[in-house]
């Protein structure tokens, strides 16, 4: 018996066999639960099938969390598949690449709207859907943020904002759930080389410095990451909601 036997899991946001999202993935597949992906177009879904294919996964699903009849379609699609969703979990963040960089006073007003309407509304959005599937015992959700949420880092510019939304709206999230026992919680994730990564201009400066000053001494992985959310997914966590929990090697504690 794995620790998600008998468990259903939706995950969204995984890009690419990098993916923060398809680490949870396999960690859950290895814990015995079921798993459902998204994808985001076209180009994603040829990358996305064959990872659902490797871990039997046989739910795939197109869904634009820019658009609240695209997140309708898809979660009506799941109901045909699946009567209940015990696991929620939001691994999608963007912002224009011109945002990330230079400096946040040029930050855009579309730019803005953009990296908060993907990167933290599609979470509220997203869940609220999930919603009414999430009627078993224990149900979880979580998303995923970064530290640049809470401090300010080199070109992270309006992501950081997102973050920062994203974390507080975990907050209120698992208040307006927790009457339904829906547990919300996010992992802020130390910098991991993924495809959103690559977007962040000095992101491998960012990742020597977290490297050489955390009380570890070293990075985290996906599957530090997938470890955390596997246990924040599991009945082990029955009573943490609401949490920011952070998996990166301690460097959110240093503070020179």
């Amino acid at each position: 018996m794995g620790l998600l036997t008998g468990k259903r899991a939706l995950i969204l946001g995984v890009a690419n066999d990098k993916s923060i999202a398809w680490s949870i993935a396999q960690a859950f597949k290895q814990e015995g639960a079921e798993i459902a992906l998204t994808y985001a177009g076209d180009a994603f879904a040829k990358r996305v099938q064959p990872l659902a294919e490797s871990i039997q996964s046989k739910i795939v699903i197109p869904c634009d969390v820019r658009n609240d009849d695209d997140i309708a379609a898809a979660f009506t699609e799941l109901s045909t598949h699946w009567d209940s969703l015990d696991i929620l979990v939001h691994s999608i963040a963007f912002a224009n690449k011109d945002e990330l960089k230079g400096s946040f006073l040029d930050t855009t007003r579309e730019g803005f709207s953009t990296a908060l309407d993907i990167s933290a509304y599609s979470f509220i959005a997203c869940l609220r859907a999930a919603k009414p599937l999430m009627s078993g015992a224990n149900p979880s959700a979580l998303s995923l943020s970064y530290y640049g949420g809470q401090k300010v880092f080199p070109s992270y510019n309006v992501m950081g904002v997102a973050k920062a939304a994203l974390e507080m709206s975990v907050r209120y999230l698992a208040e307006a759930v927790g009457p339904e026992r829906i547990r919300v919680n996010a992992i802020s994730a130390g910098p991991i080389k993924t495809l959103a990564a690559a977007g962040v201009n000095g992101f491998n400066q960012i990742a020597s410095v977290v490297q050489s000053k955390a009380p570890l001494r070293k990075n985290i992985t996906q599957a530090d990451v997938a470890n955390a959310a596997l246990y924040l997914s599991s009945d082990l966590a029955c009573g943490v909601t609401g949490e920011i929990h952070f998996v990166d090697n301690g460097y959110n504690i240093i503070g020179l």
